[in-house]
C-alpha cells in the first residue's frame, strides 16, 4: 500500500535489527521501565503462530516509522471449543511520528488484510479511546473474558467476521509467546544503545511480570 507519503510492505529480514530498536524507541519508559517488547518481537519471528502476512512495516521517506505483527491465538470456550482468532501487538510508531494518525493508519489497513485472511476475531488488551476508533468493544459484552483479570475493561474484541461469536462464552488466553524470560532479555537488550530505566507517572503495574 502506498499513499503520498508513506508506504506499507511486509517486514523483510534486513530489517529486523532497525524495526527491534524502533520497537524499543517506541516502548521505552511508557508502560513500565524500560521495554521488553522488541525481545517479543525478536522471539516471535521464528514461531508457528506467527503470522508473517500480516508482519508490517510503514514507511515515509524511506524510513521505517511503524511496525505491527500479528499472531494466532484462541478463545477457549465454556463449551471446549476452540475458537480461533488473532491477536496483535507490539505496533510501534517511532516517537517523532508519534500522534499523527499514522497508528491509527497502520492498524486500519493491518485489519483489512486480516480480514481478507479469514479471520473470525480479533482479541486485544489496549485502551478502548484508542482502539474503539476501529471497531474493538469490551470483550465481556460479548461474553468473552481475559484470563489474568476476567473483570478488565482494557480486554477487548473486534469480530471480522459478523456473528462470528455467537452463542460463544469463553476465557482468552495471552499466547506463550508474550512471557519475557528476564535473564535472556537482559542478555538480548546489551546488543543495543543503553537508556536509562525511569519510572514514570502513568505507568502501568503489569499483571505478569514482563521487566
Amino acid at each position: 500500500m502506498t499513499k503520498d507519503d508513506y508506504t506499507i510492505r511486509p517486514e523483510r529480514e534486513e530489517d529486523f535489527r532497525e524495526v527491534e530498536n524502533l520497537t524499543r524507541e517506541a516502548f521505552w519508559n511508557v508502560y513500565a521501565p524500560g521495554c521488553t517488547e522488541h525481545y517479543v518481537l525478536h522471539c516471535y519471528r521464528p514461531k508457528e503462530d506467527f503470522v508473517r502476512e500480516l508482519d508490517l512495516v510503514m514507511e515515509k521517506d524511506g524510513i521505517i516509522i511503524g511496525h505491527i505483527m500479528y499472531v494466532r491465538s484462541h478463545i477457549l470456550s465454556i463449551d471446549g471449543r476452540i475458537v480461533p482468532t488473532m491477536t496483535f501487538g507490539p505496533i510501534s510508531i517511532a516517537p517523532a511520528h508519534k500522534r499523527r494518525g499514522y497508528g491509527k493508519i497502520l492498524l486500519d489497513y493491518s485489519i483489512e488484510k486480516a480480514k481478507e485472511m479469514g479471520t473470525g476475531a480479533l482479541a486485544i488488551t489496549g485502551n478502548i479511546a484508542f482502539y474503539g476508533k476501529s471497531g474493538f468493544v469490551a470483550a465481556k459484552t460479548k461474553g468473552i473474558t481475559y484470563q489474568l483479570d476476567p473483570d478488565g475493561d482494557y480486554f477487548l474484541i473486534k469480530e471480522l467476521v459478523p456473528g462470528y461469536l455467537n452463542g460463544i462464552s469463553g476465557t482468552f488466553k495471552d499466547p506463550d509467546g508474550y512471557t519475557v524470560n528476564d535473564a535472556d532479555f537482559e542478555e538480548y537488550d546489551k546488543q543495543f544503545p543503553p537508556k536509562q530505566k525511569l519510572r514514570l507517572p502513568g505507568q502501568l503495574v503489569p499483571i505478569e511480570h514482563k521487566e
